[in-house]
């Protein structure tokens, strides 16, 4: 079984809109065969909590606007650490940075398809670790 072309659909228009939010390695995983619950999950991260809120708004946003799609569930909102907006047809992980290389959801679910994004968030792909490098030298907020 593959991914629904509805959860497809959802998939690039959130991926979309994390990356216009500025989302870092946003990537999407086909889990139909292996998970009967849901067909697909995207991942994507922020460094900050409040950009991780910014990014799980304009998607529930721009899903319920362009698509007409609510989330069945949202938790982890309150500390903006990890938050997860159940779609039923799709599952969005947005994670701070630290949550997302603790967790390291790749891992769990590398063998599974990558679902094809559209370019912009395919090119968030590395962002994490660029702005982990560029702030490693930052002293009281400002880089060097």
């Amino acid at each position: 079984m593959t991914a629904t072309d509805r959860s497809i659909e959802l998939i690039n228009a959130a991926a979309q809109a994390a990356a216009d939010k500025l989302a870092h390695d946003i990537i999407a995983y086909d889990v139909s065969d292996v998970l009967s619950i849901t067909d697909a999950f995207l991942l994507a991260s922020a460094p900050s909590d409040r950009q991780v809120k910014s990014i799980v708004d304009e998607i529930e946003e721009r899903l319920s606007k362009d698509l007409g799609a609510k989330p069945v569930r949202r938790e982890g909102d309150r500390e903006a650490r990890w938050v997860l907006l159940d779609y039923v047809d799709i599952v969005v992980h947005i994670q701070h940075s630290e949550e997302r290389v603790f967790y390291a959801l790749e891992r769990l679910w590398k063998d599974c398809p990558e679902i094809d994004l559209p370019e912009e968030a395919k090119a968030t792909r590395g962002k994490a670790a660029a702005h982990a490098d560029a702030t490693a030298g930052d002293q009281d907020g400002e880089l060097l």
